[in-house]
């Protein structure tokens, strides 16, 4: 667990950060980028418009009392080891983002994807006096014993890039993150494209236990299933959002069905693996079509030298919206219960022009 002690002074108020009418998540909007990223503007996150009536939460709704984020403690749990662009760009979004508000208490830990480590790291976070947690999820469930000390500290949480399988404005505060079946769907679209509707396609599977996974799975198949109803699944494998598991998974594959079609990677990282794998049995780019989601530089790249078909993007550019939303909620503005970001999307159109928005 570290915990990092930040001089720097906020340039913006915290009022400013987050450009959102009303609440959180009910307007669109776009956030300011994070000081220190080297986030290009179009690269920042951008909130869909929320249906009228949208659920919200504020502080009397939720307990507590109103803090003052530049002298308050705040706590930063990641789920996974930051091999994976994403975790490092999400991370530093953080953790650059307090520096330029000036948040002077920031405390982070890495649970290295083990979930017992991830709770007890959130744990004695909150022993240790946090008055917001801002939390990665590696699992969707196990929550209770967290949610049992925040609640009676009435410390706050923020969800973001996975939800927790709970109660918003009760057990957490609000999730933000992308709309995982939505990319999903986008990416079937995608595939549809590249294979001309039909063909087989492997998916390469997330990591178990999470809602990520489940939705860009279902999401997937739902709109193949409707859009190009001769484009099959025929296999399906988790690689745990993995490179080495993702080539190892894509090799296994392709000693069963060496004609393969199509590959849905559910990550970037897996869909990289997959290219080595291809690239190892002989295959030249584009003799099989590959369609992932996140948006590293990584993927995009491959789109650029012909491996990759499209990329949808999750962006992990979290910081400025995390606290924008908790600046809000401690003023005692409603937010949203769920704050869903827009993601673009790369192909061969813009993948070149556009990859210095990937991270």
């Amino acid at each position: 667990m570290k915990t990092a002690i930040h001089g720097r002074r906020a340039v913006l108020a915290l009022g400013l950060v987050l450009t959102v009418a009303g609440a959180a998540g009910c307007a669109k909007s776009e956030e300011t980028p994070s000081a220190g990223t080297g986030a290009a503007p179009e690269a920042s996150q951008v909130v869909q418009s929320a249906a009228p009536g949208a659920a919200t939460c504020t502080l009397d709704q939720y307990g507590g009392t109103k803090i003052d984020l530049k002298t308050a403690s705040v706590g930063f749990s990641q789920s996974e080891k930051e091999a994976n662009p994403f975790r490092i760009a999400e991370t530093q979004s953080i953790e650059d983002e307090a520096a330029k508000l000036g948040i002077t208490k920031l405390t982070t830990a890495n649970a290295n994807s083990q979930f017992n480590k991830q709770i007890s790291d959130v744990e004695q976070m909150i022993d240790a006096g946090v008055q917001l947690l801002v939390i990665a999820p590696l699992n969707s469930d196990g929550w209770d014993s967290v949610f049992a000390k925040a609640s009676a500290k009435k410390i706050p949480i923020v969800t973001i890039d996975r939800k927790i399988n709970a109660t918003a404005c009760k057990d957490y505060l609000t999730f933000i993150g992308s709309d995982f079946a939505e990319q999903g769907k986008r990416a079937a679209d995608e595939m549809a494209k590249a294979l001309g509707n039909k063909g087989e396609v492997a998916i390469l599977l997330g990591a178990p236990g999470n809602n990520v996974t489940t939705l860009r799975t279902s999401g997937f198949k739902d709109q193949i299933a409707k859009v190009a109803p001769e484009i099959k699944v025929t296999f399906e494998q988790t690689g745990n959002f993995s490179r080495e598991e993702g080539q190892k998974v894509t090799e296994q594959l392709l000693q069963s069905n060496p004609n393969i079609s199509g590959i849905y990677g559910e990550n970037d990282e897996m869909a990289l693996g997959a290219v080595t794998a291809l690239k190892g049995a002989g295959k030249k780019a584009g003799d099989v079509k590959i369609v992932s989601i996140d948006g590293t530089k990584g993927a995009v790249q491959g789109i650029v030298d012909g491996w990759l078909s499209a990329v949808i993007e999750s962006n992990p550019r979290f910081g400025p919206l995390a606290f924008g939303t908790a600046a809000k909620f401690f003023a005692g503005e409603p937010v949203g219960q769920d704050i869903i970001i827009s993601d673009r999307a790369y192909d061969e159109s813009n993948a070149k022009s556009d990859i210095g928005s990937a991270y």
